[in-house]
């Protein structure tokens, strides 16, 4: 059925209801487009093509294309409003959705014309779209996910609206000062953006502190009553999400923080001037930043009110849509299905029970019931502290009635514990929502399985270990509820967008149709040991390879070799991630060429780009000591270029789009059951680099498409490592025990690469290293630094790689998020395409 999904997807028919009649047809062609950007630069932007900026262009080119898109979209609604079909509603406090200017024009089936257009009007169409911010909602995998689901939904026909937050500053802007990063604001809507349109007919009221208080309502029932309360205001911004080779466009709605009462006439006429505007100012904080810093009290507080916020205003919206087509309530999970992109939407299953219980007068089993069989939740994370976890003194001064909810579904909750475990206390305060200690503290992750029909993992060995080692009480309780969803990504964006060399040749040994359909790519296994087709497969990657190396030296200075292998880790920095494996590597290498000045290896371009969370001082010290060997390394004369170091600084979606094309060989060398599933390793895979990585993740299912003869798998598996921490594992003695990795190892950390500052600046992480590793980076890094050497030695056969290269690219059809979707759409949210 998945496939069907996918194929039948594919032929789309015009309904005989809903042509377009009323509205102006769009010219298509280049001359038209042409007329189009003119016209929105002269009547939209006041500006004329002498006064212009590439800026200017940018922006009238983008309401050009949305004015295509528009024109979908309202034919798309329409059609929802006549049949009311099921929707999906994807809430996801991250949406990293990049740079939406190709993706659009692609989606519009406008690319090659608009590019004309632009040429024709004396413009450079590269130039006009690096105007473009990115628009940055989103820290990492999770956001970029949600961000490809979207896509894949109205490419699939599926009738959708993703729910999050309309930040006015994204994750952070990063720089590197003396090779230390630096947190700037990310300031992507000082401009604007052509993308949205606000809809303020929309808004919606939500309540906040107060208390509870139990009152006599209309009908002589005692009650509880949330009185007392402070008001905010959330104000829906709308940005369309066209569908490839489809007319279907879905859309993306954000909510945006506003005082209920923006200005204090009275206060400013007193003289008080700040208390005029302290309210306007306090509301708006709301939807400030993403990820407010939370080591503090009033951080924590401010997180859990952003997730209320986004989840009260988005449930209230699907009740507002549903009513107006519905009055059956027992319907509610026929026409709704909602999906918790990780925990930071799980508040949505207490609100929604105190919507239909309190606000609606639904029965309580009845409310229950509804809530039940429309959540679902996603877990990300194997890491039981990254599960969030929110004190119930918090709760009570926040948003106490859901406090009281929480309680009540506990106690019901544990009645059924009580049933499959009769008299069992300690599994009942295992399992409870209900944290118990010094503490008491609201499981977030216990309540989005309690209040969930489906949970589901994202790649193969994911879900067996959420089911084995996370949440094996939850399993036995409820079987079947856990199932698994192997993460996804778009061609459009990883492929068609960012590798135009690549598609273009592609399409030419297969045709289209491959974009919407990944499976095809398996049409171009025939060539992978066709030498005219090897020289163009690689012809392109060295091309990406020059235009990388254009801006490494633009943004790090560094002269790098696109005939060097392109050693590429780009993703989050984190511990479990090891990057700092990585650096213990190169550090090997540039010791043994020291020692041998001979030394006959490949030569390399080791290439980062990531953040560190702010307060994350490991993370960042790694970031640091990168930075710091990378500058010795690169200034040294007796390396003679056999291996450069490079970071490039502010890692975002429309950078990685100019990195993975680019790359050779894809670090995925996480600790065995610490990645969830990944989605670089697709990307990278797709674009025809080379895995070097551990049995994690989706690596496990890379390893199966791509076969075991074509990526690079070394170190401890899951098994492994349960058992080496069974044992004991002491780092010190595989440090004592390994000449090579002592000596690297205190190299970093001493003072070697930063003579010019205090002693001790990165003995963190040495110390770290040797006396804790906990994500045993020295217990992998023999293996590793063995692998290493076989990569070393397959690239010097040109052939032999470049079929490898070819046979990555052609069988990662698995790894669309058209696949992953169709998947939710039959086995989670039983949802039907609704075709125009």
């Amino acid at each position: 059925m998945v496939h069907n999904l996918l194929t039948t997807s594919l032929h789309v028919t015009a309904h005989p209801q809903m042509s377009s009649e009323s509205q102006p047809a769009i010219d298509k062609t280049p001359g038209g487009l042409k007329i189009a950007v003119k016209n929105q630069l002269t009547f939209t932007f006041a500006r004329d093509t002498t006064t212009a900026t590439q800026r200017d262009w940018w922006l009238a080119s983008s309401k050009a294309a949305l004015s295509v898109v528009i024109k979908r979209m309202i034919s798309t609604m329409a059609r929802y409003a006549e049949t009311n079909p099921k929707r999906v509603y994807y809430l996801s406090l991250e949406f990293l959705m990049g740079r939406l200017f190709s993706n659009t024009l692609h989606s519009a089936g406008i690319h090659e014309q608009m590019e004309q257009a632009l040429r024709e009007l004396g413009l450079d169409p590269d130039l006009v779209r690096d105007e473009e911010y990115d628009m940055g909602l989103g820290n990492g995998g999770l956001g970029r996910l949600a961000a490809c689901f979207l896509d894949s939904l109205a490419t699939l026909d599926l009738p959708a609206v993703g729910y999050g937050i309309h930040y006015q500053y994204g994750l952070f802007k990063q720089e590197f000062v003396n090779g230390y990063q630096i947190e700037l604001p990310d300031a992507w809507m000082t401009y604007g953006t052509p993308w949205e349109i606000v809809r303020p007919e929309h808004t919606m009221e939500i309540e906040l502190y107060g208390h509870v208080e139990n009152i006599f309502d209309d009908r002589g029932n005692y009650v509880p009553s949330w009185t007392g309360t402070k008001k905010i205001l959330g104000v829906p911004y709308d940005i369309p999400i066209p569908g490839y080779g489809t007319e279907t466009v879905n859309y993306l709605r954000l909510w945006e923080s506003k005082a209920s009462a923006d200005f204090d006439f009275a206060a400013f006429n007193r003289g008080g001037y700040d208390e005029a505007v302290s309210e306007k100012n306090k509301s708006e904080t709301v939807s400030k930043v993403l990820y407010p810093n939370d080591s503090t009290e009033l951080g924590k507080e401010l997180r859990l009110i952003q997730q209320y916020f986004f989840v009260s205003c988005s449930l209230k919206d699907i009740i507002r849509r549903f009513l107006q087509m519905n009055t059956d309530w027992n319907t509610f999970p026929d026409k709704v299905a909602m999906q918790l992109n990780d925990t930071h939407p799980a508040i949505a299953v207490a609100e929604l029970q105190r919507l239909l219980f309190d606000v609606h007068g639904l029965p309580w089993e009845q409310a229950w019931s509804i809530v039940t069989k429309t959540m679902a939740y996603t877990n990300h994370t194997l890491l039981p502290e990254a599960l969030e976890k929110w004190s119930v003194g918090l709760f009570q001064k926040v948003i106490p009635r859901h406090l009281q909810i929480i309680f009540e579904i506990n106690k019901k909750f544990l009645d059924e514990v009580d049933v499959k475990w009769p008299g069992d206390l300690a599994k009942k305060q295992h399992l409870s929502i209900i944290q118990e200690g010094q503490v008491q503290m609201v499981r977030m992750a216990h309540l989005a399985i309690v209040g969930s029909h489906s949970v589901n993992g994202v790649a193969a060995l994911h879900t067996q270990l959420l089911k084995s080692d996370l949440f094996p009480e939850f399993d036995a309780l409820y079987p079947g509820k856990f199932n698994n969803k192997t993460n996804g990504i778009t061609p459009r964006r990883w492929l068609l967008s960012c590798n135009e060399g690549l598609s273009n040749l592609i399409t030419s040994k297969i045709g289209h149709g491959w974009e919407r359909d990944l499976d095809l790519l398996r049409g171009i296994e025939p060539f992978a040991d066709d030498p005219q087709f090897q020289a163009e497969f690689m012809a392109i990657k060295r091309a990406n390879k020059v235009h990388l190396a254009s801006i490494i030296e633009e943004q790090c200075g560094v002269i790098v070799s696109p005939d060097a292998l392109f050693d590429v880790q780009i993703k989050r920095l984190h511990e479990y991630k090891r990057q700092h494996l990585n650096l213990l590597h190169i550090l090997a290498l540039y010791r043994r060429i020291l020692q041998n000045p001979d030394l006959d290896i490949t030569p390399r371009v080791f290439i980062f780009a990531a953040k560190a969370a702010p307060g994350y001082d490991l993370a960042k010290c790694i970031i640091k000591a990168i930075n710091a060997v990378g500058a010795t390394i690169n200034a040294d004369p007796r390396v003679k270029d056999r291996i450069k170091v490079v970071f490039l600084p502010n890692y975002r979606v429309s950078l990685a789009q100019r990195i993975v094309p680019a790359a050779d060989l894809s670090e995925q060398i996480s600790t065995a059951g610490k990645e969830a599933s990944g989605t670089g390793n697709m990307k990278l895979s797709l674009n025809g680099a080379l895995t070097i990585g551990t049995l994690d993740g989706a690596n496990v299912e890379i390893r199966e498409e791509v076969g075991p003869e074509n990526i690079f798998i070394f170190g401890l598996t899951v098994e492994d490592v349960a058992e080496l921490w069974k044992k004991g594992y002491k780092p010190e003695e595989i440090y004592q025990a390994n000449e090579e990795l002592r000596a690297v190892v205190d190299w970093v950390g001493s003072n070697y690469f930063t003579p010019n500052e205090p002693a001790g600046v990165l003995s963190m992480l040495r110390d770290n290293l040797v006396h804790s590793d906990p994500f045993l980076v020295l217990a992998d890094f023999e293996a590793y630094s063995e692998c290493q050497k076989k990569v070393d030695d397959a690239y010097r056969d040109k052939a032999a790689w470049a079929r490898m290269a070819i046979l990555n690219t052609a069988r990662m059809g698995k790894f669309s998020s058209d696949r992953t979707i169709a998947e939710y759409a039959r086995d989670i949210w039983h949802v039907d395409p609704v075709r125009m």
